[in-house]
């Protein structure tokens, strides 16, 4: 598929779609017109890398992932995939401090809605009185 109709089919810009090219994150054929032609991995690829993204992680975590969950390990990459673990381990652990961040301000968001809402309705009941 063209470098377009990848874009569209992930939301990811025509710009970077070549940079994670150039990083060797995806890859495609050249056409003899010089097009890129992308196969359907592309698509997946694409959203892991969104996904990882926006978790925060560099591109170069992003290539070490890549390598680990698709190649055959060999020794030499045994540290590096390692390292990966724990790197995941970490956004795990700072996706639940985030999560129970988030949880303790939507409780409290919440009980100052039920305390508006409480007034109002005391209000409207003084009214009707």
């Amino acid at each position: 598929m063209r470098i377009n109709e990848l874009s569209k089919m992930t939301g990811a810009s025509i710009r970077s779609i070549r940079y994670y090219e150039k990083k060797k994150l995806i890859t495609c054929i050249r056409l003899e017109n010089g097009y890129r032609d992308f196969d359907e991995t592309a698509v997946e690829l694409i959203k892991q890398i969104q996904l990882y993204l926006g978790l925060g992680l560099t591109t170069t975590q992003i290539e070490a992932i890549l390598t680990c969950k698709t190649q055959n390990v060999q020794p030499e990459m045994d540290n590096l995939c390692e390292e990966l673990l724990e790197t995941y381990e970490s956004k795990l652990f700072e996706l639940s401090e985030q999560i129970n961040n988030l949880t303790t301000v939507k409780q409290r968001l919440e009980k100052e809605i039920n305390v508006f809402k409480s007034r109002k309705e005391n209000h409207r009941n003084v009214k009707v009185k």
